[in-house]
């Protein structure tokens, strides 16, 4: 049986079905508002991926030239590194060679020395009697590089000029030095201690030298040594006539 609607009834299921499609409708429209906003955050969050890439290869492009440069300064410490080493090989090269040399020269000119010191006593003791003879010094005998040993004690005199009453001890150096002439007073005082076969003589001091400066000599004058030094050809006493030297 077929149901029977009043005009109320059909103005009310039209108003019903109105609603229903204005609700529709306004759930398209938040349906379709969510869907751009969707859409904005999709795109938003798109770009920020795509600035976030760019970022990334900028940083991957960054550490590339880092790396590149780092690998190319170790290349170049490397280097350095190489050249330091082969620096430093021919620096201690060089050392070695200048210390070879020194040492060469060092005995060249100890040689020389020995040499210079050998051709001053030469020259000093042909004149030594007769200069000091001259002084009224009555010495009569030369010796030469004389040596004493007593137990552990040593020593040497290059020249030592006697009498029967005296002695004259005479130290000869290339250049003298007034530590040449404080050493020879030190070397008088022990030969006076290790020469027990002159030990009732008198003993004199001397010091000679190619070359003598001036100071020198009056620092021996003042220590009661005699001076001989060269001149000319030859070799003459330096102190002056009036002078009396020290006795041990």
């Amino acid at each position: 049986m077929t149901q029977a609607y009043t005009p109320e009834d059909v103005w009310r299921l039209l108003a019903e079905l109105l609603e229903a499609q204005k609700e529709t409708e306004r759930r398209f429209q938040e349906t379709e508002r969510q869907f751009q906003e969707t859409d904005r955050r999709f795109q938003e969050t798109d770009r920020r991926f795509q600035d976030l890439e760019q970022r990334f290869q900028e940083t991957a492009q960054r550490f590339q030239e880092t790396d590149r440069l780092f690998q190319q300064t170790e290349r170049q410490f490397q280097e350095t590194d190489r050249r330091f080493q082969e620096t430093d090989r021919r620096f201690q090269e060089t050392e070695r060679l200048l210390r070879e040399e020194a040492r060469q020269l060092n005995q060249q000119i100890g040689k020389l020395g020995n040499r210079l010191g050998e051709f001053v006593e030469w020259q000093v003791r042909p004149a030594v009697l007769r200069l000091f003879q001259s002084r009224g010094i009555a010495v009569s005998q030369l010796y030469s590089d004389v040596i004493l040993q007593d137990g552990n004690e040593s020593l040497e005199i290059d020249l030592l000029v006697v009498n029967t009453d005296e002695a004259v001890l005479v130290e000869v150096k290339t250049k003298l030095s007034q530590g040449d002439v404080d050493e020879h007073l030190e070397r008088i005082a022990k030969f006076r201690r290790l020469a027990h076969q002159y030990r009732g003589t008198k003993l004199l001091g001397t010091v000679a030298g190619m070359i003598v400066p001036p100071e020198v000599a009056r620092y021996a004058y003042r220590q009661g040594l005699f001076v001989l030094a060269q001149s000319g050809d030859g070799v003459t006493i330096l102190n002056d006539p009036q002078f009396q030297p020290r006795a041990w």
